[in-house]
């Protein structure tokens, strides 16, 4: 126990502040040493206040901190409050409170001590134990003012709690505070958070005094809800009462027209800002930056980098990583990585934003080596790939059809003991799906749930199209089921799945559950269901639906929905009735429709129809190849083969080629692909392959069971991934 210099009372020094002595400078120990023994009381705290704001480290902090306890005016409220805000500026939390609880009984009727800790605990991003705090202060009897309500209506919106919210409002009234500006503010800052600008537009109106910053909340408020027009109103209503609006309310007007999407408004609000001599903020040329990028416009985009540099704005890191984003989503990769080059400081954002330009122009090997480098960087040692780094790479990768190396690279990333987010297991479910990896695809099933991540609906969306197109359709029926909050693209994909395994009747119900639901379908759901409909063969319900588009849903048909009715009437043999749906389409028809129509030739071995759609096909200046293969093989089937070679001569000529007919089949939980026309006898088990088909091939001539020859297919097997 010590005595302190100023009182006859005993106190105690804490057992965290026994910590081994700190050598300071002999002029600052003569300093305090002659400050204990030649200031008054008053002087003494000045003194000390000065120095905790002035030190730079913990352990300045602590010894000042012994000093006072020591030595120094231990009871002064005002010192026990600059302890605690000078731990919260280090983050050291358990000292500040550690501080506030040691502080003398005197100390706890200063609001300005609670002021302090209540502060500490919200930096700290304890909401909870400030809220607790404000409790215990309450039932103390030490109150509240303009400087504790802030906190704690801060605390209160983030915790995320809507009633807390609501209660803080009702005890902002009862306290007397309803025309301090400092808490209305706060409470139209908190409404806005919590999406409730109904009631932020409640309090605003009733404010008597507004400032810049109430009505830079609001306008913000209505951008943070992306709510564009509320923005525009509230700032126009700002002009119309004689305020002018500032920077800060010009970024938060363009950044509500970026986010709803309205690109051209608020490149023409930037330049509205410019007219009025506004000068640009470094957060307004990041989003109309990031807007350049959204729309497409390299352009406005070079001549928004023009005022970046004339205004000296290059030294913002953010705005540096916008343009690098801004150049690579525009395809201009050269000067994304020049810049990025220049920039004399990079965090992970710069990195990412380099990578995720080179993997949107489809430069994935580039990208990869980018990644690399900042994996290897010895010059910046503390930057290394996160998620959204492996993301990028991965995602590049399959957007490519270059599955093998982006489940390799996610194989990595287990490895590297990186987290998968819900964009990463979505992009390696869309390779599963791709190559009917059934087995992977429920091992990561398996990782989502332990996660916490299979009812994120971007995963579940990938889960249900990964069951779908591996043939586990009744698995992507119970995936589809235990998704809480289903969008369109959830429905999409379990209609366009029951209609992949020609359950047309099952993909019509789904539709139907779906407008129950209130969804309103899209030309995607469309294409879905008429292909459905095509492929079970449901002609009357199929010219329902598409009737039912146009005069219902007044959707628009486009080439793709065309093309799925002349396939539904091609194959129920209407052949004519295809044809007159062709020539009266109000767009020119594309090699898909034809190809559909040529199809139906074939299989109803129509010879007429096919020879009418010839010349038609071979006009196209389309780079697929199908229909012209179609055309070959009909006129092969029928013995005509000088103009089976003449139609290939003309593909040939055209610098078409054919994709070779790929089907995969998973054995063990290896994946193996057999290709068209690529014959390799020596490939592992092949002989066991051919003589199965052959073996097949016996038993359907016993049957009675002819083989069409006119598509005869050379399998070869191609392992293209091993588990």
């Amino acid at each position: 126990m010590l005595h302190g210099a100023s009182s006859s009372r005993l106190i105690s020094l804490p057992p965290f502040l026994h910590l081994p002595k700190i050598s300071y400078p002999s002029i600052f120990n003569r300093r305090i040493s002659d400050s204990l023994h030649h200031q008054t009381h008053n002087e003494l705290v000045d003194f000390l206040d000065h120095l905790l704001r002035k030190s730079t480290t913990i352990q300045q902090c602590q010894q000042l901190h012994t000093q006072i306890i020591l030595n120094g005016p231990y009871n002064s409220s005002f010192l026990a409050a600059r302890l605690v805000a000078t731990y919260s500026r280090f983050g050291f939390l358990y000292d500040a409170r550690k501080a506030f609880e040691c502080a003398q009984v005197e100390c706890f009727s200063s609001l300005l001590l609670w002021n302090s800790i209540l502060r500490a605990n919200v930096t700290c991003g304890k909401y909870e134990e400030a809220l607790g705090l404000f409790i215990r202060m309450q039932k103390l009897g030490v109150g509240a003012d303009g400087f504790s309500f802030p906190l704690v209506i801060r605390a209160c919106w983030l915790t995320g709690n809507f009633r807390l919210c609501r209660n803080v409002h009702s005890l902002v009234f009862q306290m007397g505070f309803q025309y301090n500006l400092h808490v209305l503010n706060e409470l139209l800052v908190m409404y806005a958070k919590i999406e409730r600008m109904g009631d932020a537009r409640l309090v605003f109106d009733r404010m008597v005094v507004r400032t810049h910053v109430s009505w830079n909340c609001m306008v913000s408020g209505f951008a943070l809800n992306y709510d564009c027009d509320g923005a525009l109103e509230m700032f126009r209503k700002m002009e119309s009462e004689g305020l002018e609006p500032n920077n800060v309310t010009w970024t938060s007007l363009l950044s509500s027209y970026a986010r709803c999407g309205r690109h051209e408004a608020t490149l023409r609000f930037y330049g509205e800002m410019r007219k009025k001599g506004i000068g640009s903020t470094a957060e307004a040329l990041a989003v109309v930056i990031s807007v350049c990028a959204d729309s497409g416009s390299l352009e406005k985009g070079e001549v928004i980098h023009g005022y970046v540099v004339k205004g000296c704005f290059e030294n913002y890191l953010f705005v540096c990583n916008s343009l690098i984003c801004m150049y690579g989503r525009n395809g201009a990769v050269r000067e994304a990585e020049s810049l990025f080059s220049e920039m004399d400081t990079k965090n992970i954002v710069s990195w990412n934003a380099l990578i995720t330009s080179y993997t949107d122009s489809g430069f994935c090997d580039e990208a990869f080596s980018i990644f690399s480098q900042m994996e290897n960087s010895d010059a910046y040692p503390m930057v290394r790939p996160n998620v959204i780094s492996w993301s990028a790479v991965i995602g590049g990768y399959a957007s490519k059809g270059r599955g093998k190396e982006s489940l390799e690279l996610f194989r990595r990333m287990q490895i590297a003991k990186v987290l998968a987010n819900s964009i990463t297991i979505s992009c390696v479910l869309s390779v599963c799906a791709e190559y009917s990896a059934l087995s992977l695809g429920r091992e990561i099933h398996g990782h989502t749930i332990k996660a916490i991540m299979a009812r994120n609906i971007l995963v579940g969306n990938g889960l249900i199209n990964m069951y779908t197109k591996c043939g586990s359709l009744n698995k992507a029926l119970l995936v589809f089921a235990e998704i809480d909050s289903r969008d369109l693209v959830s429905w999409n994909l379990m209609i366009t799945g029951y209609g992949m395994h020609g359950l047309g009747d099952y993909a019509l119900k789904t539709f139907e559950q779906m407008i129950k639901a209130g969804y309103n379908p899209d030309g995607v759901t469309f294409v879905a269901v008429l292909s459905a409909c095509s492929h079970a063969g449901l002609v009357s319900k199929g010219r329902k639906i598409f009737n039912q588009m146009v005069t219902e849903f007044r959707i628009e048909p486009q080439v793709e929905h065309y093309a799925c009715m002349v396939d539904l009437l091609g194959r129920a043999g209407l052949l004519q009735e295809a044809c007159e749906m062709v020539k009266f389409m109000p767009m020119e028809p594309n090699a898909y429709v034809w190809g559909a129509l040529m199809n139906s030739c074939r299989m109803h071995k129509n010879m007429n129809i096919a020879q009418e759609t010839a010349s038609w096909i071979l006009s196209l200046d389309s780079e697929t190849t199908g229909s012209y293969m179609l055309l070959s093989n009909i006129y092969a089937s029928t013995g005509r083969w000088e103009d089976s070679a003449r139609v290939r001569i003309s593909a040939k000529a055209k610098g078409l080629k054919k994709i070779r007919g790929q089907s995969w089949i998973e054995v063990k939980k290896k994946v193996h692909i057999f290709s068209a026309g690529k014959c390799n006898t020596t490939q592992t088990g092949m002989e066991e392959v051919y003589k199965l088909l052959m073996d097949l091939g016996m038993q359907m001539e016993i049957g009675g069971h002819s083989s069409d020859k006119s598509f005869v297919l050379q399998n070869v097997g191609e392992q293209i991934y091993a588990n």
